[in-house]
């Protein structure tokens, strides 16, 4: 698959979460513009309406919130898993604390 339908893709997700062109734009780091454009590029290529959208609101159609609920975890654990790789090429590990560690004050570090 290619880097831009991703791109597209996390593009879509910004804005059905967010339920905005402008917070989702601002959150990826793009003009609303650009952000419509690579959206409507998206439903071109899939055939299909993810998003209604009005003057004054965004939703996602019946097929977007079932893109949603697909996309949503995938995504998630594609950036879980690129982040760890990314820890564990740098040579850093995360011992996180349990509940009771951090319950009764016991130290826990980056190492």
């Amino acid at each position: 698959m290619p880097r831009p339908y991703l791109n597209d893709l996390a593009a879509f997700l910004a804005v059905a979460r967010e339920r905005s062109f402008t917070r989702a734009a601002a959150q990826l780091g793009v003009s609303q513009s650009a952000l419509s454009h690579a959206l409507r590029g998206l439903e071109e290529r899939l055939g299909v309406r993810l998003l209604s959208r009005t003057t004054r609101s965004v939703s996602a159609t019946e097929a977007g919130e079932r893109l949603l609920l697909t996309l949503a975890p995938r995504l998630a654990e594609i950036e879980a898993e690129v982040a760890g790789s990314t820890l564990e090429a740098l040579g850093i590990s995360i011992d996180m604390p349990t509940k009771e560690q951090l319950k009764y004050g016991e130290s826990w570090a980056l190492e």
